[in-house]
């Protein structure tokens, strides 16, 4: 028996009519989706409303160029264009939270598994738990659009892992979990998340509040030039920035990698 079978594109294809995706593929191996599409977009290609997903990435990134690997077809691999011309440059910070807002809902209908959001661009098993996904927003050019990647964790077992606190679907007891309806709930919920966010729908920050692990949370988190703060996660602003209260000041982080801290032991 196949455990891993291949997303099937026909599948994914179907159902698409009312959503804004104009265009779906898959690849059975790239380097990365991400750079595909922005050499896409580079080349004058227009890829607002386009989907590429990839059951292995050779050359997968996070987070500030962090190599990221996994066996092929473990994965739901995804990237995808969003045309960011009609919303303000300054709010495009809530597009990588509106996507795992749409992961959430995606592994809530398949898996029955409720998960947080660690902020900015994680997905996590509780506030202390694994990395079951990542996301990667960065902006095309010459064009306004934005392209966000994403890596959710299926069937990737502990020895499988790339980084020991990453976990998946099939670690956290959520059972054979076929990644084709996976796929095709995460295109809905995309799609609906994304027009909350052109909208700028107020659900949007206040399910995003609901499902942080990081609002209330003491972190310390380390920005742009090695400058460290340290204090509790306040709230998420209106262009998607990070409040921390350092008990001196509340201080507005954009980007920066932050750790959830455990509390003091009494």
């Amino acid at each position: 028996m196949n455990t891993r079978p291949p997303l099937d594109v026909t599948i994914l294809r179907d159902g698409l009519d009312g959503l804004s995706w104009r265009r779906v593929d898959v690849v059975e191996e790239t380097g990365s989706t991400n750079a595909d599409l922005l050499a896409r977009a580079a080349a004058g290609e227009d890829i607002a409303g386009m989907v590429l997903f990839a059951e292995y990435q050779s050359a997968g990134r996070g987070r500030h160029g962090r190599q990221w690997s996994t066996p092929p077809r473990s994965q739901v691999v995804m990237s995808f264009g969003v045309d960011g011309s009609a919303v303000p440059p300054d709010r495009w910070g809530w597009l990588p939270l509106a996507t795992g807002l749409a992961i959430i809902d995606a592994v809530a209908e398949i898996a029955g598994t409720r998960v947080g959001l660690k902020w900015p661009n994680d997905v996590l098993v509780g506030p202390d738990g694994g990395k079951l996904a990542g996301i990667l927003a960065e902006v095309a050019s010459p064009a306004p659009v934005i392209v966000v990647g994403l890596g959710l964790n299926v069937t990737m077992t502990a020895d499988e892992v790339p980084d020991s606190r990453a976990t998946s679907l099939t670690q956290i007891g959520a059972g054979t979990v076929d990644r084709n309806p996976l796929a095709r709930a995460l295109l809905r919920h995309l799609d609906a998340r994304i027009a909350g966010w052109r909208n700028a729908d107020p659900a949007l920050a206040a399910d995003y509040r609901k499902c942080s692990v990081t609002i209330g949370s003491q972190v310390r988190a380390i920005l742009p030039g090695d400058t460290t703060l340290v204090g509790t996660a306040a709230d998420v602003d209106e262009l998607g920035r990070l409040i921390i209260d350092t008990g001196t000041e509340r201080a507005t982080v954009s980007a920066g990698d932050i750790t959830h801290l455990r509390p003091a032991q009494p």
